[in-house]
């Protein structure tokens, strides 16, 4: 059984007449009258009641119409969907991405993606840098974004899409007591480095942990280590109960938690950068339409895939 068959069944189910079938078929009446009948033994079931004066279904045959239309039409569709899904217009795509990247890149990047691709199903999944990374080499996710290692394995691309200063986030209170004083809106790390540091734990963001903690030891401080947390939102949490100081991406101002002041440090402050990761030998159009829509967000060329 093939759909040329059941094409011509559809036609003469809808005629109820076989010569009129075979003129909409471009065909003769005796070789239609023959293919159906072939069909019928081929499933072993009679479709059609055939007299010399008229055409009628049979139950079992007006029953199955429906299936077979519904058949033809998604065959119809069958093209159009290969060209949507080699245009990346269609499909699904799974994002990864850290939790800073909630009030910075993310928002605007699925904003114009999901825009520019309606059709794509897109799921998004919060992780730290390391797991993302290590999801995107077992193909688990298809991108993220990540604040990038030292090193990124070779089998991954990256584009970068934004840099931007920490911030001190403190108590409301410290500051509203003058616990911690910033008379002009900025604070000395000096002054404050004898605080408990909230922080993220090194094993889940090495890249970020390190920019801390590298950023005390050239002002000449050592941190003094608090409570630990792997999401941004808790490390505000934990600022907002009083249990420490944390320094975070500037974008985290976006996040308006009540009890927390965010104060600009004082001379150069660290820079923290945020991008796009996905594997280089990852050809498909869904992921190449996100990084292009990445690529024009940051103004800057995304790092081509070997051919």
């Amino acid at each position: 059984m093939d759909l040329r068959q059941l094409r011509y069944f559809a036609t003469v189910a809808e005629e109820l007449h076989f010569g009129r079938a075979a003129c909409r078929l471009g065909m003769t009446q005796p070789p239609l009258s023959q293919a159906i009948q072939a069909l019928e033994q081929e499933i072993g079931v009679r479709l059609f009641v055939r007299t010399k004066r008229s055409v009628e279904l049979t139950p079992a045959g007006a029953r199955w119409l429906p299936c077979v239309r519904q058949l033809l039409d998604q065959a119809a569709a069958l093209p159009g969907i290969a060209r949507r899904l080699s245009r990346g217009e269609t499909g699904s795509l799974t994002l990864a991405f850290v939790s800073t990247a909630d009030y910075s890149v993310l928002p605007p990047l699925v904003s114009r993606y999901t825009a520019a691709f309606p059709g794509v199903e897109l799921a998004l999944k919060e992780e730290t840098s390391d797991v993302q990374i290590e999801l995107l080499l077992d193909r688990e996710v298809d991108a993220g974004l990540v604040i990038p290692p030292p090193q990124l394995p070779a089998a991954l691309a990256y584009l970068t899409m934004l840099r931007e200063p920490l911030v001190l986030a403190a108590p409301e209170g410290w500051v509203r007591t003058g616990r911690i004083a910033c008379g002009n809106g900025r604070v000395a790390l000096g002054k404050v480095a004898g605080e408990p540091l909230i922080l993220f734990p090194r094993r889940s963001a090495p890249a970020f942990h390190d920019l801390v903690t590298g950023y005390y030891a050239a002002q000449g401080a050592q941190p003094r280590t608090g409570q630990q947390a792997i999401q941004m939102q808790t490390v505000l949490s934990l600022v907002s109960a009083g249990l420490g100081i944390a320094l975070v991406p500037a974008s985290l101002r976006n996040l308006g938690r009540s009890g927390v002041r965010y104060l600009d440090l004082e001379g150069e402050p660290p820079c923290i950068e945020t991008g796009l990761a996905w594997r280089r030998d990852d050809a498909s159009p869904t992921v190449r339409q996100l990084v292009e829509i990445a690529a024009r967000m940051a103004a800057v060329p995304p790092t081509p895939a070997p051919p």
